[in-house]
């Protein structure tokens, strides 16, 4: 039981894994590590302190994907419709 527990933790640890390297993928394709990095400031800030700054806000996902779409208060962006959607969710999950 307790290594089938085991077996089931690993695979659920690298699907999640999976997941986020699509998505840093996707923020590498987009441009988006070009100024910014998971966990250290570059030009931009971290993802993980822009997750810090927006957490517990309800309307953070909708605030960052306007802002991001927009140009507000940030250059342009190349990620449009759900790969901006997806971006913004897996910046706000760090």
């Amino acid at each position: 039981m307790k290594s089938m527990l085991v077996a089931v933790a690993a695979a659920v640890a690298l699907t999640a894994a999976g997941a986020a390297s699509a998505q840093e993928d996707l923020a590498k394709a987009n441009g988006c590590l070009t100024c910014h990095a998971v966990d250290t400031k570059k030009m931009g800030p971290s993802f993980k302190d822009i997750s810090a700054k927006y957490k517990g806000k309800a309307d953070a996902e909708k605030t960052l994907t306007a802002k991001l779409a927009e140009g507000k208060g940030h250059p342009a962006v190349k990620a449009k419709g759900d790969d901006l959607t997806k971006l913004v969710k897996w910046v706000l999950a760090q």
